[in-house]
C-alpha cells in the first residue's frame, strides 16, 4: 500500500510539472446573441495567441502594429472561423465574418473579431462547436458568453470539451449559478500558479522543524488545523480582492499583479528552503492571496458580464474556487500524511518539489514582466 501511494504521489508531482504552463492560462471570450435564425458573435482573441499560432510579427521585432494585423486580416478570420461551427437542429450555420478592431483586456491586447451566422431554423438548440488552439496550446479555453431574451448563460470550451449543445430558455437564477460555480471551479484547477502557491504552503504542514532539520509531524489533527488556518487566509484574503476587482472599486494592472503571483509563488517556495515564516503560514497566505484575488478577478471582468448578473457571477465563482481548492486540499493532505516519514517525501517531494516550484515560478516571473515566451507547449 505505502509503495502504492507513493507511486501516486511521484506520478502527480511529475504530471504537475509537465503541465504547468509559464503564462497567465490562454483564454478567449465568445460572446453570441442569439434571436431568432441569426447569431451575432463577438470573438475576442489575445493577440500573443494569433502571433503564436499564424505569425502576425512580419519584422520580427516583438512588437505588433495595426499595419501587421490589418494586412493578415483575412487570415486571421480563417483561422479563427474554421475552428468554430455552430448548428441549428442538426444543420450548420453560415458564418460569416465582420468588422476587427483590437480591444485592451485586463492582461494585454485582443483582437476582436465580429460576425454573423445564419441558421436555416428558429434557435431553440444551439450546438457549438469550438477548437481554437487546441492543437497547440492544450491550456487554452474559450470562454462563452450567451445571451438570448434577456438571459445569460455561461459555458467554458477546453480539448475535453470542445463541443457543447446549450438550450436556449429562460434561465433559472439556479442554472446560472451552476454555470458560475463551474467556471469557478475549472479555473482554480486551471490556474496552475494557484494551485503551485497553494501547495508550497501546504507541503510543510505534515513536518515539523526540529533544530536541524524537518521532522514527521506525529499529528494529523495539528497538520490539519495547520492547513486550515492557510486555507481560511487565503480564502478570505483573495474573496475581498476578488469582490473589489469585479465591482471595479479597485483596478491593477494585469501584468503586474500576474507578475506578483509568480513571485508569491517563489517566496513560498523559497520559504519551505529556508525557513522564514514558519507557524505563520498563515499570514503569507493572506498577504498574497490579496494579489491572487485580482487574478482570479481577471476573468469575470474579461466576460463582460451584466450588471443584473454579477453577484449572482461573483458568488457563484468564488464558491467554484473555494470548492477546486477544498479538492486539491482533501487529496494531497492524507495523502502526504500517508507518507510524510519517507525519504521519498522529504527529499524528492518537499526538497526537490520546492526548489522545482522556485525554478517554475521564477521563469514565469520573467515571462510576465517582460512579456516573453521561454517555453511553448504544444499537444
Amino acid at each position: 500500500m505505502k509503495r502504492f501511494l507513493i507511486t501516486l504521489m511521484l506520478a502527480a508531482t511529475v504530471l504537475l510539472c509537465a503541465t504547468a504552463h509559464a503564462h497567465k492560462p490562454s483564454d478567449s471570450y465568445l460572446t453570441l446573441m442569439v434571436s431568432d435564425k441569426t447569431v451575432d458573435g463577438r470573438w475576442d482573441i489575445a493577440l500573443r495567441d494569433l502571433d503564436f499560432a499564424i505569425g502576425l510579427d512580419q519584422d520580427g521585432n516583438g512588437e505588433l502594429t495595426w499595419g501587421e494585423i490589418r494586412a493578415r486580416q483575412r487570415d486571421i478570420a480563417a483561422y479563427a472561423l474554421g475552428r468554430l461551427t455552430l448548428s441549428n437542429a442538426g444543420t450548420k450555420c453560415l458564418i460569416a465574418g465582420g468588422p476587427q478592431l483590437i480591444d485592451t483586456h485586463s492582461d494585454g491586447a485582443y483582437l476582436v473579431l465580429r460576425f454573423t451566422a445564419s441558421c436555416s431554423a428558429q434557435i431553440e438548440k444551439l450546438d457549438v462547436d469550438y477548437r481554437l488552439l487546441f492543437d497547440i496550446d492544450p491550456q487554452h479555453r474559450g470562454l462563452l458568453n450567451l445571451q438570448s431574451g434577456g438571459q445569460t448563460s455561461t459555458a467554458i470550451f477546453s480539448p475535453d470539451t470542445p463541443h457543447q449543445t446549450l438550450v436556449l430558455r429562460e434561465a433559472s437564477k439556479l442554472a446560472q449559478f451552476h454555470d458560475y460555480l463551474v467556471t469557478g471551479i475549472w479555473h482554480i484547477w486551471n490556474g496552475f500558479d494557484h494551485i503551485l502557491f497553494l501547495l508550497s504552503l501546504l507541503l510543510p504542514a505534515v513536518l515539523k522543524l526540529g533544530d536541524k532539520e524537518r521532522r514527521p509531524s506525529d499529528s494529523f489533527k495539528a497538520s490539519f488545523v495547520e492547513v486550515l488556518k492557510i486555507v481560511t487566509a487565503f480564502t478570505l484574503a483573495h474573496s475581498i480582492t476578488l469582490t473589489l476587482a469585479t465591482l471595479q472599486v479597485i483596478s491593477l494592472p494585469s501584468r503586474w499583479v500576474e507578475s506578483a503571483i509568480a513571485a508569491s509563488v517563489i517566496l513560498a517556495a523559497l520559504n519551505n528552503l529556508f525557513p522564514l515564516f514558519q507557524g505563520k503560514r498563515w499570514m503569507v497566505a493572506f498577504a498574497f492571496g490579496l494579489i491572487h484575488g485580482f487574478g482570479f478577478a481577471s476573468v469575470l471582468t474579461d466576460l463582460g458580464l451584466p450588471q443584473s448578473s454579477l453577484l449572482l457571477a461573483l458568488v457563484g465563482f468564488n464558491l467554484g474556487v473555494e470548492i477546486g481548492q477544498l479538492v486539491i486540499v482533501s487529496v494531497f493532505l492524507p495523502l502526504a500524511y500517508a507518507i510524510r516519514r519517507t525519504m521519498f517525501y522529504r527529499s524528492a517531494v518537499f526538497s526537490f518539489g520546492s526548489s522545482l516550484i522556485v525554478l517554475i515560478a521564477t521563469i514565469w516571473l520573467v515571462e510576465r514582466l517582460f512579456d516573453l515566451r521561454i517555453f511553448t507547449v504544444s499537444a
